[in-house]
């Protein structure tokens, strides 16, 4: 048995060195399809989208070349710039609503639900009008808020009021109501998982070293979800910054966003303005990013 170690050790050496020089996909070729798509499908249009900013725009047809105009008028138009605030009051009402809506219900599904089958079955129930098409989502809100909307008659046959109100459509409230509905699941996702991956066993340790509920939730349960958070508004933050379905079905066309003055400027083939206003919605964004990853240092807290 023990001359038999070293031909065991010398046979396993072998296999170890066989296996090593075994040929396998290079890194070249596992990164070099995924960077392919994304210059293909997000480089070049952005670089196409810049090029085309400085084009200039007229009756005839665009003229290429290099022309500053378009953002001449950018800057010194009021219009783009009360759009763009539109935009971004939109986008932080509704990240506030969801923060505050979805992260009870995260924390519910997560800390109070304590079976796991469970809180899959009432995740996926959050994630079942993702089931459905966004712009039926949208569309929907009309019949429920409208002056002869089903809000209005169960506030009448309440008797909280005896004629039908009209703030609840084209407003405000309508856009934003709407866009949290449309949104929320996007923040309770990522809380949720957070929120699962914490170890009870902290909680429990807290617990018995005499913190209260409050001081738990405060000192552990907060910070762990942290990232959770953050990833959360990014998404809403992101998608809410590029929309106008939304603010075309519920707002009625009331409310003027940077999506629907690219679609303006883009069903008129005035597609440099339209250009223009896509990269200043973009560097809002990069900005509004980074100072969510500013606040929440999401590789230092997982």
């Amino acid at each position: 048995m023990i001359g038999s170690r070293p031909v065991i050790i010398e046979e396993r050496t072998r296999e170890v060195k066989i296996r090593k020089f075994e040929p396998g996909f290079r890194t070249g070729w596992l990164i070099g399809l995924p960077t392919l798509w994304l210059i293909i499908f997000l480089v070049f249009p952005l670089i196409f989208i810049v090029v085309i900013s400085f084009w200039r725009y007229s009756l005839q047809g665009m003229e290429p070349g290099f022309f500053l105009d378009n953002y001449k008028e950018y800057l010194t138009s009021a219009i783009y710039g009360r759009t763009l605030f539109t935009t971004f009051r939109f986008t932080v009402t509704t990240m506030v609503f969801s923060l505050l809506l979805g992260y009870p219900i995260a924390y519910f599904l997560s800390m109070v639900v304590q079976s796991f089958k469970w809180q899959m079955s009432l995740f996926l129930m959050c994630m079942v009008p993702f089931w459905t098409s966004y712009l039926i989502r949208a569309i929907a809100w009309v019949p429920m808020l409208g002056r002869r909307g089903l809000l209005n008659n169960l506030l009448i046959g309440a008797g909280f009021i005896d004629e039908p109100v009209t703030f609840l459509l084209f407003s405000d409230f309508a856009l934003s109501m709407a866009l949290v509905q449309l949104y929320v699941v996007l923040c309770i996702g990522p809380i949720f998982f957070s929120l699962a991956k914490i170890d009870r066993a902290i909680l429990e340790a807290a617990r018995d070293m005499g913190a209260s509920p409050f001081q738990v939730f405060r000192e552990i349960i907060l910070p762990l979800s942290l990232p959770g958070v953050a990833i959360g508004m990014i998404f809403i933050f992101v998608l809410i910054m590029g929309e106008f379905a939304t603010a075309v079905v519920v707002g009625g066309g009331k409310f003027s966003v940077v999506g629907t003055l690219i679609n303006q400027y883009s069903a008129t083939a005035n597609y440099p303005l339209a250009a223009v206003n896509a990269i200043f919605l973009m560097i809002a964004m990069m900005i509004g990013v980074i100072i969510i990853f500013r606040v929440v240092n999401i590789r230092k807290e997982l």
